[in-house]
């Protein structure tokens, strides 16, 4: 038992695929996904978005291929990639079939919308001559007819029926580089059809909310639907689906491990929702201050309070603390030990230069514990 076993999530054990060189299930760490939404036949654009989901951590990136010049541009797209490429498929097959060739690290189809199962065969067969994964991506607002004219509406058995019955193809086709998603813009049907089909399978699983809204509502909405459902212990990659930017969604993604303490990248603040006993404008520095460190992938912690009611004590659960004080002049905790003051003027500064201070020292440390 762990020092803090509140803390502890005993996760799903899942066999273990690779989508391209990046292992998923198993005891890799849970993957953060998103996609591109630049038209993926212009290939410089779609290249120059995927950078900047690259710079923020994005461990995959799906790419929509509804036409015959999307395949065509996939081949450099992919080339230029530094993470695997998951070519996104609905209603034509053949697209596919080209996504493949042109080096697809995963194939991602819609059971709702493939077509037969003659033409799933011939996906399979592409897949397994180009080394490809393929993921059933099984959506509450595409199921099949007969499901919904069976169910008379989507809900979790019909997801995971059609899961079920999409899995069994692969199987008797003797593929098993495949991961399933049963997302639905419901939250409270996407969880129940996750729970359930997570009991009945041992295949990784994608999580998702599917057509989750805005910045905000989306990424509310998405944090208690991914987040119940890992720390329930399921789930082996995730995608934040957002009306925003595919950066802003891995950086959710993101946030969302680093509440569970499933995966650390970058800076976690702890920062309060500031009072009238604020020492400093506690809102405008902590905008001001994860916009500075966005570029800080380091593992590390940092708290900002207004005043010395919590200050303290969270500074000294923390890598880097400062507390409000008065006329201007706030404490700055290294370690979680009081250490000096800084002024209102210098602090956001001051802020940045230490963590970029800690930071290169934790790197620094690691790298002498590789070596030794």
């Amino acid at each position: 038992m762990s020092l803090r076993p509140w803390r502890d999530i005993v996760r799903r054990q899942s066999r273990q695929i690779m989508v391209g060189n990046v292992p998923v299930g198993g005891d890799a760490p849970v993957t953060v996904q998103t996609m591109t939404n630049t038209p993926t036949s212009d290939a410089k654009a779609t290249i120059d978005q995927i950078r900047r989901c690259e710079e923020a951590g994005v461990d995959i990136i799906r790419v929509s291929c509804p036409d015959v010049e999307s395949t065509a541009a996939l081949k450099q797209i992919v080339r230029a990639a530094n993470v695997p490429i998951v070519a996104d498929i609905h209603f034509h097959y053949k697209r596919a079939l080209e996504a493949a060739d042109a080096g697809a690290a995963c194939l991602r189809i819609n059971p709702g919308n493939i077509g037969s199962e003659a033409r799933v065969k011939e996906v399979i067969a592409a897949a397994k001559a180009n080394g490809c994964a393929i993921r059933i991506g099984v959506n509450g607002g595409s199921l099949e007819k007969d499901l919904l004219e069976k169910y008379g509406e989507p809900c979790p058995d019909a997801l995971v029926e059609s899961a079920l019955d999409h899995i069994k193809i692969l199987q008797d086709h003797d593929f098993h580089d495949y991961k399933v998603a049963v997302k639905a813009s419901d939250l409270f049907l996407a969880v129940a059809a996750y729970q359930q089909l997570a009991e009945q399978v041992d295949c990784p699983l994608h999580l998702g909310i599917t057509e989750a809204g805005g910045f905000v509502g989306g990424t509310v909405k998405s944090a208690i639907g991914i987040g119940s459902l890992l720390w329930y212990g399921i789930g082996d990659t995730i995608r934040v689906s957002l009306s925003a930017e595919p950066e802003d969604e891995v950086r959710v993604g993101f946030e969302i491990l680093k509440a569970l303490g499933i995966r650390n990248r970058g800076v976690r603040v702890v920062s309060c929702p500031s009072c009238a006993r604020q020492g400093f404008d506690v809102i405008r520095t902590v905008q001001a201050l994860e916009e500075r460190l966005q570029h800080i992938r380091t593992p590390m912690s940092l708290s900002v309070l207004g005043c010395v009611v919590n200050g303290p004590g969270e500074a000294r659960e923390t890598d880097i603390g400062i507390t409000g004080g008065g006329a201007g002049k706030h404490m700055v905790y290294l370690s979680g030990v009081t250490d000096h003051h800084v002024q209102d003027a210098d602090m956001i500064e001051h802020i940045v230069k230490l963590v970029e201070a800690k930071a290169a020292e934790i790197e620094a440390g690691n790298e002498v514990l590789a070596a030794a």
